[in-house]
């Protein structure tokens, strides 16, 4: 029986885990997402983040990613609220007294009403309303901050809310697109120029979705083609972009597209994936494919954080598993030239599944939304080890 090999990680390496405000804050902010897909009080983390600060800490990890409500800190036009940012300043600080970098996402899926009433990401001053969001919050917060994410996942945001119709403003408008995703790149970069105005040495990046795209029939060209196509549009042109306006690049991992095309169907470019091991939501789970995303990013020669991978797991059968085999895969990359420098568990706590509402459970931690107590599940103590000794058991 041969032995069992210690993969270990870069000196310095992050392990951590994520959240996103309206998943898990509660306290029922009126935003976009609240009249149709209301969180209520979700996890009561605004109130309770001292606990799960803890926890992580417990757990052995030293980077947190959590996300601004902007609908909570500017819930009018042209004002700002003083209670809720200096309340992130108390979180920031709980993470700094337990030595527990701090990664905050700017914007996380939400926007204020008022934003929304004026269109929001169709509105082509988007940018310049988040530039004045951006400004007031980094102004308050950057002395604690360690890591600056401008927005999470802006493609399958356009996606989801412009193509399929299934997050607000729930719109099925190809012809939006277009002005949707300019108005992404502009608002980031904008952003990334008014935090370096405000912090020239800050670290400043994106979440970006990144899913492992497939070749269904690699003997056909037309199918190659419209693979590689799918591929650039899905994956690549956002951070082409936006390439000179990063300190690092977030990878958000969830999802191998097995592209197929069927000329004679709507829409023409199909997934199909064979699914041997699938999430509670039925996402294939696929490990390899985040290494080729990573050894594919070496070409922009800038550090790269797993910002978000993780599953639906509500028996905590396959979650150690999981995180075992993409751990092995970054650690693959890693060896291969990939400057990866930490990875974040999607998530701490189960949350707000958005439109899955509280039924998909994604945590490290259980939550009883009923009771509001916590329990760490035995996946949690697996990952615990592993950022306790930088290393992974082959």
């Amino acid at each position: 029986m041969p032995k069992s090999k210690q993969l270990k990680f870069p000196k310095d390496f992050l392990w951590g885990s994520s959240v996103s405000s309206y998943q898990v804050e509660g306290g029922n902010v009126e935003c976009d997402w609240s009249e149709k897909f209301p969180a209520k009080t979700a996890c009561n983390y605004y109130i309770n983040y001292e606990h799960f600060f803890d926890l992580a800490k417990e757990l052995n990890q030293n980077v947190h990613r959590l996300s601004l409500s902007w609908p909570r800190i500017q819930p009018m036009e042209g004002r700002f609220e003083r209670k809720p940012i200096e309340h992130y300043r108390k979180m920031l600080l709980a993470l700094k007294e337990r030595n527990i970098k701090s990664m905050v996402t700017i914007w996380h899926w939400t926007l204020p009403l008022w934003m929304s009433e004026k269109g929001g990401w169709e509105n082509s001053k988007f940018s310049d309303y988040f530039q004045q969001y951006t400004k007031f919050v980094v102004e308050e917060l950057d002395d604690l901050v360690d890591f600056w994410l401008t927005t999470n996942e802006p493609m399958i945001y356009t996606s989801l809310s412009y193509v399929l119709g299934k997050f607000p403003p729930q719109k099925n408008n190809l012809l939006l697109v277009p002005k949707v995703f300019y108005n992404f790149v502009k608002t980031h970069k904008k952003a990334y120029n008014t935090i370096h105005d405000i912090n020239k040495n800050a670290k400043v990046g994106i979440a970006h979705s990144i899913s492992y795209v497939d070749n269904f029939n690699p003997k056909s060209i037309l199918n190659r083609t419209v693979s590689k196509s799918f591929n650039f549009f899905k994956n690549s042109l956002f951070l082409e972009l936006v390439k000179n306006h990063q300190d690092f690049i977030g990878v958000n991992y969830y999802f191998h597209d097995r592209v197929r095309l069927d000329p004679f169907s709507f829409p023409p470019i199909k997934v199909q994936n064979e699914n041997k091991s699938v999430t509670d939501l039925g996402w294939e789970i696929y490990p390899e494919g985040l290494y080729n995303i990573l050894c594919n990013l070496k070409k922009y020669n800038l550090p790269i954080y797993i910002t978000e991978n993780g599953l639906a797991d509500k028996k905590d059968k396959e979650r150690s598993k999981f995180i075992k085999r993409h751990l092995q895969s970054i650690h693959r990359a890693i060896e291969s030239g990939a400057d990866v420098r930490g990875y974040l568990h999607w998530s701490l706590i189960d949350n707000f599944e958005w439109t899955e509402g509280y039924g998909p459970r994604f945590g490290l931690v259980e939550m009883d939304y009923k009771t509001m107590k916590t329990k760490i599940r035995p996946s949690a103590l697996y990952y615990a080890e592993i950022c306790k000794e930088n290393q992974l058991t082959n």
